[in-house]
């Protein structure tokens, strides 16, 4: 067999995905077996592939294809988010390109656009996920705006406002000008900013002499004040009460009111009441029945409550009237100030607290199964930091502001009646009967009914994701539904816990009785080697595509994987992915190794090769137990770090270094054979995290029939090990290390052949691995002895001493300062242990097998003193 001297993934990979897809690896539909169900977290329909995007979906790929091997029904299902305000900036920009505006448009010709920039940049990012390697069921791509889609999320907003528990109403919203729509409070992000506080005068009415002074960071919000409040406990501000003040620039009268709200310490103890452009300010106006003024545009513009100002941005009235209160001797002094800003999460655009008119969801009742779920553990968030995080969030959740002021996107399904009053409806068909109905006026046609301009807000959708994705909501009893829900693991990112995670078990609950998903896999952010979210505008964000191109998808897989555990943000360095490669090649050259070694039938397995055997057929077994307590615990990071030490360190650097035949020289069948299967099974353990570079090898390690695959054969199941085995060779490396040191510290070259001394002591000797020890140290003769031999070179391992005789004299002095150096150096140690175990709280804290793997570290040092103390004394 002709097998290549390089690793070439630029060919394996592409040629094995094909393999796959052609004989439908990853199509799953319902069987008898134990369904195992991931539904990615749909992507940006007209994103692109970034850094985030390739850790999530490697660990779902490593989830998806280790229940493959583990002869479960794997089905991953992906799919695209229709994104309505980012997709819908991207299409108004393009079509200021063109020098099209948006206003210009009608909604049918808008969204013409809309969809032929959808179909043209549209699922670039799945094509993208298929050279990651990425195994879902592609027959099964959604999309949130598809048919089936479309349709469970109109079903939805009728059955729940059937329910009473959406409903229309004037509410202060944040209002995103960049993008002109209302948005939640979870997509408001805050920002320290440096700004000022402003101290302005509003003359008495009664008294122009005499003024107030109200202390405001907006100070161009004030044309839209309709009060001031005191707190009826402030001394200093009793001269307000029952009084009217003019409001500056705008000259007219307003009352003053009096309410416990007011913070006495803060600012003057006077505050401006501007009931449509603050949250607080809204709830005082409620409260006495205030006037609301609106002063802003929807693209954060002044209109025509703003006097002079009409027409000019926010910020520069914020400049301009800073100017003119100056001059018109009502600025009492401005300072410097540090506050909290809330910014658009999507445009980074300043919001403005703005009263409109929107459509809510009621959360309240609706969410009290979804946050029981996960204090309970039905759910299980990994890491389980996050269940505070979920609990605060959900203690202290509102009304969720549904509506959206956008046209692409799902639009509201609710008509306006000519006479006044509104139907809610999937369809124009039905919202007609219903009108008719409502208004006894069988005469009523489509012409006169309005339907709602507003879309949706996307998670609306997204939601209802782990449902709709089986079409649960339009056929509930579906044999899909039936059988894949609930899904088993779900990976993302904590930012949106609430945003997705929690409105999808609310939904799970509200339309299964059932949560959606078993457990949340958690991920960080990841940040570049100085800490920094990575970005296009940092430039500090390497081309996911370029990355595989350079270090192939197995070795970017695993460079992210090792430096990934679950809650913690990684910081990404090109040195992760090239260790990656370089474990993609250092396999390669393992295998090119084995199938390169001649066999000669006639030989007989050599007594070393049997004890490797023996050794390796155990830490197999270890490290899949520990690879599996890994993989329930959710530290994939870590069973990626066993798996890749089980292949480098235990399987390539010391189990061939022990079965390796002599230079040209044959090896024999049996030890061949017994290396091909470890070989094979090490392919399937790493299979879910490297799934190219594994095929590959697995394909060419045995003869395979077409339409076999590594990545439907079985994963290996642990089985019982000897730890005592384990041990011994633990201590068998150490002296093979100490022994190699000697040599080179010696000038003893490899190739010559020298003898070992082993001292007894009170315990058994290990002699399993001599033949071991003396094959990989070039050893003639192992022997036992009771007393010290002259003139050799002598170490300690643990507590067991070596002897290899020198055919030049030992220089005493140096053996003795070394040997001083090493007692130094232990009693130090020991001292350390010993302050551990005599200090009460950490014997009182620590978990037994702490205690336990302390109190051997102090036998182990003491025991090693006591050698070299006696060392000492013969020298």
């Amino acid at each position: 067999m002709e097998i290549a001297s390089k690793y070439s993934p630029e060919q394996i990979e592409k040629k094995w995905y094909d393999y796959w897809m052609r004989h439908n690896f990853f199509r799953s539909t319902p069987d008898e077996r134990e369904p195992y169900t991931i539904v990615i977290p749909p992507p940006n329909v007209t994103g692109v592939l970034h850094m985030g995007h390739m850790l999530n979906n490697t660990l779902q790929d490593v989830f998806i294809r280790r229940a493959r091997m583990t002869g479960k029904n794997a089905c991953w299902v992906p799919g695209t988010d229709h994104a309505s305000i980012a997709t819908e900036a991207k299409v108004v920009a393009k079509l200021a390109e063109d020098g099209i505006k948006k206003s210009d448009l009608t909604r049918e010709q808008f969204l013409k656009h809309a969809w032929d920039w959808t179909y043209k940049h549209g699922g670039i990012i799945l094509e993208q996920l298929k050279k990651l390697g990425a195994s879902c069921d592609w027959e099964r791509t959604c999309f949130t705006m598809d048919e089936k889609r479309s349709q469970s999320v109109l079903k939805v907003f009728v059955d729940l406002y059937n329910k009473g528990l959406i409903y229309r109403g004037v509410r202060m919203v944040n209002w995103d000008p960049g993008a002109q729509t209302a948005i939640s409070d979870e997509e408001v992000n805050y920002k320290e900013q440096q700004g000022k506080l402003y101290y302005l005068r509003y003359q008495l009415a009664d008294d122009p002499k005499r003024y107030a002074v109200v202390a405001t960071t907006r100070p161009e919000t004030i044309l839209g004040d309709t009060a001031v409040c005191i707190n009826p406990n402030d001394p200093k501000n009793a001269y307000l009460k029952g009084k009217k003040v003019i409001v500056p620039i705008a000259n007219k009268e307003i009352p003053v009111i009096e309410d416990e709200y007011v913070d006495i310490e803060f600012g003057t103890g006077v505050l401006k009441v501007t009931p449509a452009h603050d949250v607080n300010d809204y709830m005082l106006g409620e409260k006495y029945h205030l006037e609301s003024i609106d002063i802003f545009n929807d693209d954060g513009t002044l209109n025509e409550h703003g006097l002079q100002y009409a027409e000019m941005d926010r910020f520069e009235v914020r400049k301009k009237i800073e100017k003119d209160l100056e001059e018109a001797g009502l600025m009492e002094k401005v300072e410097p100030y540090t506050n909290s800003v809330g910014f658009s999460e999507r445009t980074d655009v300043p919001i403005e607290p703005k009263l409109s008119m929107q459509w809510f969801l009621k959360m309240g009742k609706i969410s009290e199964p979804a946050f029981m779920s996960v204090m309970d553990d039905v759910v299980k968030l990994h890491p389980a930091k996050f269940k505070n995080t979920y609990r605060h969030w959900m203690e202290s959740i509102k009304d969720w502001c549904i509506s959206r002021q956008l046209w692409w996107g799902h639009r509201i399904p609710a008509y306006y009646l000519p006479e006044g009053g509104y139907v809610v409806a999937e369809t124009d068909e039905k919202a007609l009967e219903l009108a008719r109905q409502k208004t006894e006026n069988n005469n009523l046609s489509m012409a006169d009914l309005r339907q709602d301009e507003d879309c949706l807000d996307t998670w609306f959708s997204s939601w209802l994701w782990p449902i709709s994705v089986f079409d649960g909501i339009n056929e509930p009893c579906n044999k899909d539904i039936a059988y894949y829900y609930p899904t088993n693991d779900l990976v993302t990112a904590p930012e949106i816990l609430f945003f997705w995670v929690a409105r999808m078990i609310i939904a799970g609950y509200e339309y299964r009785d059932d949560k959606p998903f078993k457990n949340v896999y958690l991920t960080g952010i990841v940040r570049d080697k100085q800490g920094r979210k990575m970005s296009k505008s940092l430039g500090n964000s390497p081309d996911p595509i370029e990355l595989m191109d350079q270090y192939s998808a197995d070795g970017v897989r695993m460079g992210m994987l090792l430096c990934s555990s679950a809650g913690n943000d990684i910081l990404f360095d090109l040195s992760q992915v090239e260790l990656g490669r370089n474990f993609c090649n250092k396999i390669w050259n393992a295998f090119r190794l084995v199938k390169g070694w001649q066999v000669d039938e006639t030989i007989e397995q050599p007594d070393s090769s049997a004890t490797a055997i023996t050794w390796f057929s155990n830490k197999l077994q270890s490290a899949l137990a520990e690879i599996e307590d890994h993989f329930e615990k959710y530290r994939i990071s870590d069973a990626m770090m066993s798996s890749y030490k089980l292949m480098w360190d235990d399987f390539c650097s010391w189990y061939l270094e022990m079965i390796k035949p002599g230079y040209q020289q044959p090896i024999d069948q049996k030890t061949l054979q017994t290396t091909i299967d470890f070989f094979d099974r090490l392919t399937r353990i790493l299979h879910p995290f490297m799934p190219f570079l594994t095929e590959e090898i697995w394909q060419l390690l045995q003869p395979r029939n077409v339409g076999e695959s590594i990545m439907i054969s079985e994963m290996p199941e642990k089985n019982s090990f000897d730890e005592k085995i384990l041990k011994a060779f633990d201590f068998a490396s150490e002296v093979i290390i100490a022994i190699r040191a000697q040599r080179a510290k010696r000038n003893i070259l490899n190739k010559e052949q020298i003898e070992l001394f082993i001292k007894k002591n009170e315990e058994t000797p290990q002699t399993l691995f001599d033949g071991i020890v003396a094959k990989l140290c070039n050893i003639g003769n192992i022997a036992y002895i009771d007393e010290k031999p002259e003139n050799c070179a002598s170490f300690i391992v643990r507590s067991t001493e070596f002897f290899i005789p020198m055919e030049e004299n030992v220089n005493k002095e140096e053996e003795r300062a070394k040997l001083q150096k090493e007692l130094d150096y232990t009693r130090g140690f020991l001292d350390g242990v010993l302050k551990k175990l005599n200090n009460e709280r950490f014997v009182g804290n620590a978990p037994e097998k702490v205690l336990e793997g302390e109190r051997k570290k102090k036998a182990d040092a003491e025991a090693r003193i006591t050698v070299i103390e006696e060392q000492l004394k013969s020298l």
